[in-house]
């Protein structure tokens, strides 16, 4: 049991720490682009409201579970609780969302090669904001109902009423939390769709575009050095991180719910939720030859700026 615990607490030290790092390194570059007078794009404003949220759902889950895996596990009172569990919810809700809408940007600005698209992709661009906003207004209101149900560490003794999450309890309540339940869910199936099924599009578009320029190329051609496969594995890989985690995390989470869990199913649990947003920033920046120029860029200014200091 000892060695589970230290290889939990390296694994949440690691994995908090690292995709803060890379959250902050995408954050950082979209504000530096802005600073420097760069208008941003779209996708610039969605890559860094994505960043944002994630470093959020990091901080709000892998802080405290790195916390408990030390056997600190009284360090929130009740209102604690409810603060850091609703934080990483709301934040939960927003990376989906946000993700969502950047994949169907993503599929329309593939397509709109054709006018009618092109025309589409213009309404779209107005509305990434707004949308940015209903997402925040959906997932705040949706989620209060942890305000109901998170109590403090060990508030019971009654197993039927309360299972232990470590550093928090919840609480079996009935009746108007099962509609919120239900909201959260439509909310996260909607968002998984789309997901899915924008990225299913853009891989047949960029497949179908391939196949089409492939005679352009020269006999020393390398499939796999083609911008089209890379984009296409990048966004198969993000995608693919997203609804495997995802999955994984809602079913340990739904047995959470009912049955009395093992400090080791918790710290897994932790550990799948926070794999996303630590894992994505990553394949975000690797795809985006745009982002590794931006980071060439801020790096050779730190060293002007190092030479010119005393």
């Amino acid at each position: 049991m000892v060695a589970i615990d230290i290889a939990f607490q390296v694994i949440f030290i690691s994995q908090t720490g690292m995709g803060t790092l890379g959250n902050s390194i995408l954050l950082g570059l979209c504000i530096f682009r802005f600073l420097t007078g760069h208008k941003l794009k779209p996708i610039d404003i969605l890559l860094t409201h994505l960043a944002f949220v994630n470093t959020v759902v990091l901080l709000s889950k892998g802080i405290p579970q790195t916390m408990a895996a030390f056997g600190i596990n009284n360090f929130l009172d009740e209102n604690g609780c409810k603060l850091v569990t609703y934080f990483h919810r709301v934040a939960r809700g927003l990376s989906l969302c946000t993700t969502s809408l950047l994949t169907g940007f993503q599929a329309i600005t593939i397509k709109s090669r054709s006018s009618r698209w092109a025309g589409f992709k213009a309404k779209v661009q107005k509305l990434i904001i707004p949308f940015c906003f209903l997402f925040w207004a959906l997932n705040l209101l949706t989620n209060i109902s942890v305000y109901v149900y998170i109590r403090g560490p060990r508030q019971s003794n009654n197993a039927t009423e309360r299972q232990e999450f470590i550093y928090c309890s919840f609480s079996h309540v009935s009746g108007h939390i099962s509609i919120f339940a239900i909201v959260t869910s439509l909310l996260d199936l909607g968002c998984m769709g789309i997901m899915v099924c924008t990225t299913i599009s853009m891989v047949l578009v960029l497949q179908r575009h391939h196949k089409q320029i492939q005679y352009i190329h020269s006999n020393n051609f390398i499939p796999g050095d083609s911008p089209e496969t890379r984009a296409t594995q990048a966004m198969l890989q993000l995608v693919s991180i997203f609804v495997s985690f995802y999955m994984l995390n809602s079913i340990m989470a739904c047995y959470m719910c009912f049955f009395k869990p093992n400090p080791w199913i918790v710290y897994t649990s932790a550990f799948l939720a926070s794999c996303f947003p630590a894992y994505s920033p990553f394949v975000m920046i690797m795809r985006d030859s745009q982002v590794l120029r931006y980071c060439m860029t801020f790096w050779q200014k730190i060293k002007l700026l190092s030479l010119h200091c005393p």
